[in-house]
């Protein structure tokens, strides 16, 4: 069954999670190995499922040891990002190490999350940004993390689907034009998001 919501009934008792944990980070890690696309020198897009926010939900549990009262939180923050079944659902990070280039190339940026794309055989889909929080400041300066949606029509999808699809994810900002072909196994894996 194509799960596309984390709900209270799918969130283990702290204790039962700890004791599979080890071998779940194992387990989502090897997952995520096919669900990254690299974009340019900085960018990563990785590409969430109900398996990796359902450990994330988890970590946080775990990291926070809020309780009870934490779960709803963490269910309200990270089911947005679960995709529901006619969509992928990236994480994007801008990953610079040194605090100076960062703070120079995310200044230029404002506005990064609107000029994202997945293009599938030819066909562009335009992201659509996360809408909890705008990730760009009133200076222009972007988050070095965004949140975007690929809402796709039933014929991308069967496009998406077909083995051997080229699949381009790109960013076309004027201060960060780049682009990547989707390796074919990051393209299978990621046909199992579509219900």
């Amino acid at each position: 069954m194509h799960k596309t919501e984390i709900t209270r009934d799918d969130i283990m008792p702290l204790e039962a999670y700890l004791g599979i944990r080890r071998e779940k980070r194992r387990e989502v890690s090897g997952k995520k190995r096919n669900r990254r696309v690299a974009v340019g020198p900085y960018a990563t897009f990785y590409f969430e499922s109900y398996e990796t926010m359902w450990f994330q939900v988890h970590e946080m549990l775990a990291i926070e040891r809020g309780g009870e009262e934490q779960i709803a939180d963490e269910l309200e923050a990270y089911n947005p990002l679960v995709p529901k079944g006619r969509e992928l659902v990236a994480t994007v990070m801008f990953e610079i190490d040194d605090p100076v280039r960062r703070k120079a190339v995310l200044g230029k940026l404002g506005g990064v999350e609107e000029t994202m794309t997945v293009t599938v055989d030819g066909e562009k889909i335009r992201a659509r940004a996360e809408e909890d929080v705008d990730r760009t400041n009133a200076a222009g300066k972007a988050s070095s993390v965004q949140f975007v949606h690929f809402d796709f029509t039933p014929e991308q999808i069967e496009k998406f689907r077909k083995p051997g699809t080229q699949v381009i994810v790109a960013i076309e900002h004027p201060h960060y034009g780049h682009m990547a072909i989707m390796p074919e196994e990051v393209r299978e894996a990621l046909s199992g998001d579509f219900a």
